[in-house]
């Protein structure tokens, strides 16, 4: 795909609103690596005394030859404030990220159900397979301007593409840039393309409400899990994902659709209203970016009693940040950390990040390893790639089939599987033929299943090859797969003349 996230229609209309809610459905799924990859680099649980041992060395190595020293006491008193503050501030920071990564899945699924529930011409099965960026870094084509997004660690470099991405606001960075495909300035303005598309061009004629979809009312989406709940400076538990917020829609008709499609916006980029300005509607968001491209951070932390409703998705009761504003009070806390470490120290480049977050490669692919981590990864990928095969699998069926599919499909790799696998090879390093050692990650590819057996049967046999290579995997995970529902790919089923499910 030449680095490119999606590929869209010169404009929405009713002649090809299939391909542009297939597009839609692909934005959404080209976040979930991105958003994975740096969740996965943070350290959520850090050992405070050996971080808090490494931080007082790390300042009073800054210390020497300065003629106004800072006193041992207050540099001890300093390390162990950092310490304490980077043990609620790195938990905070995973499960914010989790917890957009989480409502992706939920945008996937949302835009999903809005294109099978479309009859044809208009709609059909989305395709979810083999949809995550196959070149890095990728490019949202059509945006102006156009910009890197990387698999990469937690840093501001990285939290300020993800900002990017989700903006409410256009922004130029000084460029003049021309997509390949449609103009664009926010993923928000294209999904509005949508919205009036269907609003003026369709009728409630044009669903099928019937058709399968990942309904409301059955558990399939749970706005919080283990991964995106942190706690506070007073150790309460902190539920990022509100209820209020929205979830699962059954789309049944027009303003179903357009409902769901509003709800991927505003969890995205944040309430909105809009307002008449020379007779012209004009859409009213937050305001945290400039027309450069530039982060604007707010003067108080967001979540505070000072921030901008149009900051919450939930403007009702403001429990749930933005996509966008979660970003935002990441890098921003980061970045205000750092300005108060540096003056007090008297430095200018003293990261605090570096104690939290492990120093993952920038768009590894896995043939960079060696083979025994090879053996891991393809096995990683495996899993994760078969998510969206059987989530693809829900939308060709219904009934007791698509909710085994799920709950103990979707659920248990994603949570468990997945989870354990690219946890534990955030953690490990391999050294190379010179000596040199190098971090591991999970590279979250798609894998290419052969035809001729089943997903499944081939996730047990990668499954196996890794065990006899590699103890990270363990005879629990390999029990786990094999407990998951077989949802066959359709090449496999034509190959071998049987019917879908």
């Amino acid at each position: 795909m030449n680095g490119l996230l999606f590929q869209l229609p010169k404009k929405v209309t009713k002649s090809n609103l299939k391909q542009a809610m297939q597009q839609a459905i692909e934005i959404e799924i080209a976040t979930i690596p991105v958003y994975l990859y740096t969740y996965y680099s943070v350290n959520r649980v850090p050992n405070q005394s050996d971080i808090e041992a490494k931080i007082l060395s790390d300042m009073q190595a800054t210390q020497n030859g300065k003629k106004n020293k800072k006193t041992a006491a207050e540099l001890q008193e300093a390390a162990a404030q950092l310490a304490l503050d980077i043990m609620v501030f790195a938990n905070k920071a995973g499960g914010l990220i989790m917890s957009v990564a989480v409502e992706e899945m939920l945008h996937m699924s949302l835009s999903s159900n809005i294109k099978n529930a479309l009859k044809p011409p208009y709609g059909g099965v989305p395709d979810l397979v083999g949809k995550t960026p196959k070149e890095w870094p990728a490019y949202l084509p059509g945006h102006v301007p156009a910009f890197p997004i990387n698999r990469g660690k937690l840093n501001k470099e990285q939290l300020h593409a993800f900002l990017l991405i989700e903006s409410p606001l256009p922004f130029n960075n000084g460029k003049n840039e021309k997509g390949k495909a449609i103009e664009y300035t926010t993923i928000g303005e294209y999904y509005d393309q949508i919205i009036a598309c269907m609003d003026k061009e369709l009728s409630d004629s044009d669903f099928n409400g019937d058709a399968p979809q990942l309904l409301p009312g059955k558990g399939y989406y749970a706005q919080n899990n283990i991964d995106t709940i942190y706690y506070d400076e007073n150790h309460k538990p902190q539920f990022p994902n509100d209820e209020d917020s929205g979830g699962l829609v059954h789309v049944k008709g027009k303003s179903s659709a357009i409902h769901a499609m509003h709800e991927i916006i505003e969890q995205g980029e944040g309430s909105h209203f809009t307002i008449e300005i020379d007779g012209k509607k004009e859409k009213i968001v937050g305001d945290h970016l400039t027309p450069e491209g530039t982060v604007v951070c707010p003067l108080f932390p967001l979540g505070s009693g000072m921030t901008n409703p149009l900051d919450y998705d939930d403007k009702g009761k403001q429990h749930e940040l933005s996509h966008f504003d979660k970003f935002l009070e990441v890098y921003c806390t980061i970045e205000r950390k750092n300005n108060e470490l540096n003056a007090f120290l008297g430095t200018k480049d003293f990261d605090f990040t570096k104690y939290f977050v492990r120093d993952l490669p920038t768009n590894p692919s896995t043939s960079d390893y060696p083979s025994a981590i090879q053996d891991v990864s393809n096995l990683t990928n495996a899993i994760y790639t078969y998510i969206f095969v059987m989530a693809e699998a829900c939308y060709k069926t219904a009934g007791h089939k698509q909710y085994e599919i799920f709950m103990f499909g979707i659920h248990k790799s994603m949570i468990w599987l997945l989870d354990n696998l690219c946890g534990t090879m955030s953690k490990l390093h391999y050294t190379d033929s010179s000596g040199e050692q190098h971090s591991v990650a999970a590279t979250l590819e798609d894998y290419d299943f052969a035809p001729s057996s089943s997903p499944k049967s081939q996730i047990i046999n990668l499954a196996e090859t890794a065990m006899a290579s590699s103890p990270i995997v363990s005879e629990t995970i390999l029990s786990r797969i094999k407990d998951l529902p077989d949802v066959p790919l359709e090449a496999y089923l034509v190959e071998n003349n049987k019917g879908i499910l």
